[in-house]
């Protein structure tokens, strides 16, 4: 229609837009929008084609329509891309400003087509911008097949039109975007529930599969996950699945590996276009035409690929990339929980295996003390059925110390073991002691305490033969010991002084040996007073230089028979200690000897002291072998010996002496060691103070 001059133009003009503006607002759907926009301007204005780009924030064409008389060409946007960049639309993009070109075959700015040469196609056309709210939001074009078709009048209602539409296809355009974001939304979080339904690996991937393809609505889609140096398809649905499942392709081939190189996804829309298409993309039995692939990513990396081939309506959505992009990280995280679970599984039955086939009685209660379960052996020990034992308690099956549980096992709530000696009941009313390690442990996904009862009947026998052996040592041998010492003394002066020399040096053996066999006899006396909680008697402030120089003095002639030289790390002057001077001796003399025993000949032994604050730390090392860390907590345990290299002798009692004595006097005993590098043991005894020091004088 053209406009007429006549009175009544303005009034024409106002209800012309009215109707448009009306007809545009009853619509919500861009596609409704645009196409309402093209035929109010062919109707109303003329010619023979119309068409609309819709821009996006950024200025990039997001959809576009063309109308030829009646019909309606959707999806053009890709059609319209070179009209935009050097086209009439491009120069409107550029300009914000509409033109008018009255004959298209004299201007520079119509992109000229086939049918535009040698004039014969010369067109008219108008093009305006789409305005709202000073945003560009589209570009509107109109076309006539014959120049000088259109007048000042109708491309001013053209410009009128633009820009009533404009607001138009702005909410058109959010409100797609909307309901494509909420589509998409929806998408992933029916595809995120789907997903986690299941913790099993092969329904886990059969699930990502069929959002997958319902999401995109595609012929075929692959799960590749990342082994190695390659990507191997774990999981197919589809055309062909059978084939796809195994196949490998190594990481640095075709779009695969570079999706998975990279991170990102990528949409093929036309594989013989695509540079970085590989044969090996290809999938057996498999036409590929189209593909969209995105990486599988969990905790910042990348451990899979999922990739659609074929979608069925020809192309892709806008939509299909950020789709997939979502789906890969709920794959992600899913695949993640699945091989968490698998390798939980897989813990709990090594944990169920151990536990039932342990030589140990193992015994797992809840908090409440209530038995769950028992394995073979604690069967065995109790005499009670498996049965049998879920049906009580743990403080019915043996003495619980309370007071290293907790009276609701609360000191069992941390991750350490508390370990005690007990007696377990068993079946037939009898008692066994047993040696129990509780520790908190997750049983059957179940948060429990596990005691293990280990029968030490066996030990506790040999323990007290030990005590009744020591005793016998003790009080058998104290007396005719100092008989044989006395009778030495004796010998001593009645030797004629010609065969003195040869004689006192064999006296000097036999002394020795009695003076050794003397501080075995006060070692056994004094761990079994300490043990029993006697405090340490006769202490006395004693010069520190003194007593360390005597007892060297006393074991260098040993030391010198197995060739091994003694080192003095003395300072010139020390504190006194408060100590009871016979035990702080025998104290060093012990470790000196224990060293010197378990080091080489030609080695040397180190013994040094020096003041620190109110102690006197001593320290004596060897060159030995020295001590395994698995030893080193246990070497201060009575009856325990160090193993070394060839057969020790001893009864193990002296390091338990030494520790129950330098404890006693409140001090501290500790061992530094490195396999192969020998071992420094170290003490402390407490310096004696004045009033100590003045009450020894008087």
């Amino acid at each position: 229609m053209t406009l007429s001059e006549n009175p009544d133009r303005t009034r024409a003009l106002l209800e012309l837009l009215f109707h448009v503006s009306r007809e545009l607002a009853t619509a919500l759907d861009l596609r409704t929008v645009l196409q309402r926009v093209l035929y109010g301007a062919l109707q109303n204005v003329g010619g023979e084609r119309c068409s609309i780009v819709v821009l996006d924030d950024s200025g990039k064409a997001v959809d576009a329509t063309i109308v030829y008389g009646s019909e309606v060409h959707e999806h053009t946007t890709q059609q319209m891309r070179e009209t935009m960049e050097r086209g009439l639309a491009g120069w409107v993009i550029q300009n914000r400003k509409g033109v008018y070109i009255p004959d298209t075959a004299k201007d520079a700015r119509w992109l000229m087509r086939p049918d535009d040469t040698d004039r014969i196609g010369s067109k008219s056309a108008i093009c305006v911008p789409l305005l709202a709210r000073e945003k560009l939001v589209g570009v509107l074009t109109l076309v006539h097949t014959t120049p000088n078709a259109f007048s000042i009048e109708q491309f001013d209602l053209m410009q009128a039109i633009a820009d009533q539409a404009g607001i138009a296809v702005l909410n058109a355009r959010l409100y797609t975007e909307s309901q494509r974001q909420a589509r998409v939304m929806t998408a992933l979080a029916e595809g995120a529930a789907a997903m986690n339904a299941s913790l099993r690996m092969d329904e886990v991937y059969q699930r990502i599969l069929i959002q997958t393809m319902q999401a995109l609505q595609v012929e075929t889609v692959a799960l590749g996950i990342v082994e190695d140096d390659k990507i191997v398809f774990r999981a197919a649905a589809g055309r062909n699945e059978s084939a796809i499942r195994g196949k490998s392709i190594p990481l640095d081939r075709g779009v695969v590996g570079t999706v998975t190189r990279e991170g990102r996804g990528v949409v093929v829309a036309d594989v013989r276009l695509e540079e970085n298409f590989d044969e090996a993309d290809r999938l057996e039995g498999v036409e590929m035409r189209a593909m969209v692939i995105a990486p599988i990513q969990t905790q910042g990396r990348v451990i899979g690929i999922l990739e659609a081939i074929n979608p069925l309506a020809g192309a892709f959505d806008p939509d299909a990339l950020l789709v997939m992009t979502g789906i890969g990280g709920l794959a992600g995280t899913s695949i993640q929980n699945a091989q968490l679970f698998e390798r939980l599984q897989a813990a709990h039955k090594r944990y169920r295996d151990l536990f039932e086939e342990s030589i140990d009685p193992i015994v797992i209660t809840d908090w409440e003390g209530r038995i769950l379960e028992a394995n073979r052996q604690a069967s065995l020990l109790s005499g009670y059925t498996r049965e049998e034992l879920q049906t009580m308690s743990i403080d019915q099956l043996h003495e619980v110390h309370w007071s290293k549980t907790g009276m609701e096992f609360e000191l069992l709530r941390g991750d350490r073991m508390i370990s005690y000696e007990s007696t377990l009941h068993k079946s037939d009313e009898t008692h066994i002691p047993a040696e129990v390690h509780a520790r908190r442990v997750e049983f059957d996904s179940t948060d429990s305490i596990q005691w293990i009862l280990r029968d030490i009947t066996e030990r506790k026998e040999l323990d007290n033969l030990r005590e009744d052996l020591t005793s016998m040592i003790y009080h058998d041998l104290r007396s005719p010991l100092a008989n044989i010492i006395s009778s030495l003394d004796v010998i001593a002066t009645l030797v004629p002084e010609e065969e003195r020399a040869t004689v006192l040096s064999i006296l000097k053996i036999a002394e020795n040996s009695t003076d050794r066999i003397q501080r075995l006899i006060s070692s056994l006396l004094d761990v079994s007073r300490l043990e029993s909680g006697q405090p340490v008697a006769d202490q006395t402030a004693v010069d520190t230089l003194a007593l360390v120089r005597k007892t060297l003095e006393d074991v260098e002639p040993a030391l010198r028979g197995r060739k091994q030289t003694l080192v003095e790390k003395l300072p010139e002057a020390l504190p006194p200690i408060w100590v009871d001077e016979d035990m702080a001796r025998r104290v060093l003399i012990n470790l000196i000897e224990n060293s010197s025993k378990y080091s080489p000949s030609e080695s040397t032994v180190e013994v040094g002291a020096r003041a620190e604050g109110e102690w006197v730390h001593f320290w004596v090392k060897d060159q030995g072998s020295g001590i395994p860390p698995s030893e080193q907590d246990h070497i201060f345990d009575k009856f325990t010996r160090i193993r070394g290299k060839g057969k020790i002798g001893g009864l193990g009692i002296g390091l338990a002496f030494c520790r129950l004595a330098v404890q006693g006097h409140g001090g501290r005993i500790w061992v530094e060691s490195d396999t192969g590098k020998g071992s420094t043991f170290h003490f402390t005894f407490p310096v004696a103070t004045e009033e100590q020091q003045a009450s020894n004088v008087e």
